[in-house]
């Protein structure tokens, strides 16, 4: 090995060499398991406020939208094309990203990565998360909410792990899924009330249609 291939190996470590190697981000990022609650909601406008996680290195801007986006259209409220009954927002209240075995790095650094590639882990990004889904009537009265708390240990690690620029984001990913799994059957025990009173607020003024791309989040 030439010394400016080694010294780059020791000066930038993991993040050199992960990269191509890591597990593919791809399938984590996908919707979330269809679990659909037994009465679902009417159709809503989804918006959600990605509160403290918009100061996190992790979620992209749009995640919490995308990803409750996709809660509601698999599991919670019935699909339209013309009319919506409400508001469905998330609310991200806390997050907290803890950065595990990072010690572990100049141990590997000055063994040439070795532990690395043999399938020891760099270190972990741990994301706890509680988020908060609060459901209106078209009028925008408050008619619940529901608190949910989630948890994730994401490993960045060559060949069994994701890299140092993925590991971030899928941290508060799945802990944000996880708030949401724990929010969904407070939903389903809530469905017989919601409805009727979604429902006979009327409909939701200019409502915006799926075709348009989704309601908007704020930052």
């Amino acid at each position: 090995m030439k010394f400016s291939r080694l010294l780059a190996v020791l000066v930038l470590g993991p993040g050199l060499l992960l990269a191509p190697a890591c597990v593919s981000v791809k399938s984590m990022m996908k919707g979330p398991p269809s679990a659909a609650i037994s009465n679902r909601l009417p159709a809503l406008e989804i918006l959600a406020d990605q509160g403290p996680l918009a100061m996190n290195d992790g979620a992209l801007p749009e995640d919490p939208l995308k990803l409750f986006q996709q809660e509601c259209r698999m599991n919670l409220t019935e699909p339209t094309d013309t009319a919506t009954f409400g508001y469905a927002k998330l609310v991200v209240r806390k997050v907290r990203t803890v950065r595990s075995g990072r010690g572990l790095q100049g141990i590997q650094v000055f063994t040439f990565l070795i532990p690395a590639v043999i399938g020891i882990p760099l270190e972990w990004y741990r994301t706890t998360l509680q988020a908060e889904v609060q459901v209106s009537d078209a009028a925008g009265n408050l008619l619940g909410s529901y608190v949910g708390n989630g948890t994730s240990a994401v490993k960045v690690a060559m060949y069994h792990g994701y890299s140092q620029t993925t590991a971030p984001r899928l941290a508060d990913v799945i802990a944000l899924r996880g708030a949401m799994a724990q929010i969904r059957p407070q939903l389903d025990s809530a469905t017989a009330r919601l409805r009727p009173l979604l429902l006979a607020g009327g409909t939701v003024e200019n409502p915006t249609l799926p075709s348009s791309g989704g309601a908007t989040g704020s930052r």
